[in-house]
């Protein structure tokens, strides 16, 4: 399983990037050292959708915090870049893509960062992993 993950990147030219304690939702949580995944900036903090490509260098879950019945599982992790995108992809291109059951990896990458427009990391399918390395 491929992962993305919607966060605050001020400088997509960095090698490694770090991420302290991100939301996870749709299998986010299973994100593992070694795992590809796919870098957004986030269109909240100023940023411009899909800037790199990266290997996850490390993952550490974060504990749940006692006394709170509905959390969101958190994780932080470390990424090395491997390529930056040499096309843009973003909130713009994206939000035609709504027929949440077309199957096309435009409508998951939709669904899954833009209907609720928080950061986070999600677990994505092998399509849409495929149609995002189109991109670089």
């Amino acid at each position: 399983m491929a992962f993305a993950i919607k966060a605050e990147v001020t400088d997509p030219q960095t090698e490694t990037f770090t991420f302290a304690a991100q939301k996870t939702m749709y299998g986010g949580k299973q994100i593992a050292e070694g795992d590809v995944i796919f870098l957004f900036a986030s269109e909240n903090e100023g940023g411009q959708g899909l800037v790199a490509r990266g290997i996850v260098t490390s993952s550490e879950a974060i504990p749940r915090r006692p006394g709170l019945e509905r959390q969101t599982p958190r994780v932080s992790v470390s990424i090395r870049r491997t390529a930056l995108a040499g096309r843009r992809l973003g909130r713009d291109e994206l939000k035609r893509f709504k027929d949440w059951k077309d199957g096309r990896p435009e409508t998951e990458l939709n669904f899954k960062f833009y209907r609720q427009a928080t950061n986070k990391i999600v677990g994505i399918s092998d399509e849409s992993a495929a149609f995002l390395d189109g991109f670089f």
